[in-house]
């Protein structure tokens, strides 16, 4: 960044008093919770963009902060996913985990690596164009195919490592629990239920997430959880709330008008990331 690009005096006291502000926090992290809750998933995508470029943190600070507070979410959605999809409903697809998990567990290692290590200009073009992918996963999730492929076992094995890998990457990058690309890949590759496919996404999302976390704890920039404690707690409590409150909303916006409208943010929250 250009010295004439850097932060003022008074735009870094506006930007630290913004970071110790918890209600801007919680109200926020209500806010993303509510947009992901009202579509069945965490928001984690919706709240990156709000800690680059609202609250100032750096990349990989907000990669951190968005991840920790994910799996909060993630773990916070699990009795409620349990109550809505039996766990004698979910057993029998263990194997679906497993196969996506030998490729997950892996792919958020090196992604989280990558990350540590990129630069500061690299990781937010990197993370523009994969919220791009994330509105394209979106609009597909809700409106593409809802059938499996039919594929050779084999062949369904070896894609469901790689599937698994790729998304480990992303989901590690991003922060996010990857359920936005967990289950349109178990609904396309295995051809279960989107409703059983998004209570597997969490169990793969759970483990992926802590191998990630595990990663980013070995680098300087993780000391930001605690530096911001306060924040951290006001953000997750918000995005917990309003989680909750986007499910009972479930269905209230029709989605032909919600999910053309969600994807259009991200992509626009894409483009000032590249721009930021």
């Amino acid at each position: 960044m250009a010295p004439e690009d850097q932060p003022t005096g008074d735009s870094r006291s506006w930007l630290d008093s913004l970071r110790q502000s918890l209600l801007a926090a919680f109200l926020v992290g209500a806010a993303v919770g509510l947009l992901g809750g009202m579509i069945g998933l965490g928001g984690a995508e919706f709240r990156l963009p709000f800690l680059i470029g609202l609250f100032g943190f750096a990349a990989l600070q907000a990669v951190i902060m968005n991840k920790a507070m994910s799996l909060v979410v993630v773990i916070t959605a699990l009795p409620a996913r349990l109550m809505a999809v039996p766990f004698a409903e979910l057993a029998p697809n263990w194997a679906v985990a497993v196969n996506l998990l030998a490729g997950s567990l892996i792919g958020a290692w090196a992604g989280a690596s990558w990350a540590a290590r990129a630069t500061a200009t690299r990781l937010h073009r990197v993370l523009a164009g994969l919220l791009v992918l994330m509105a394209a996963a979106l609009i597909f999730t809700h409106f593409g195919a809802s059938h499996g492929l039919m594929l050779p076992a084999v062949a369904q094995l070896l894609l469901g490592v790689v599937a698994g890998f790729g998304i480990g990457v992303v989901a590690a990058v991003m922060g996010v629990a990857g359920g936005e690309l967990l289950i349109p890949t178990i609904v396309l590759l295995y051809g279960l239920d989107i409703k059983v496919a998004g209570s597997i996404s969490l169990a793969v999302s759970l483990p992926t997430m802590l191998v990630a976390i595990a990663r980013y704890s070995r680098d300087q920039a993780f000391t930001v959880l605690a530096r911001h404690r306060g924040f951290m707690i006001s953000m997750t409590a918000g995005s917990v709330v309003g989680t909750l409150v986007g499910a009972m909303l479930l269905g209230v916006i029709p989605n032909l008008i919600l999910i053309p409208a969600l994807a259009l943010l991200l992509i626009i929250s894409a483009v000032k990331l590249w721009r930021h």
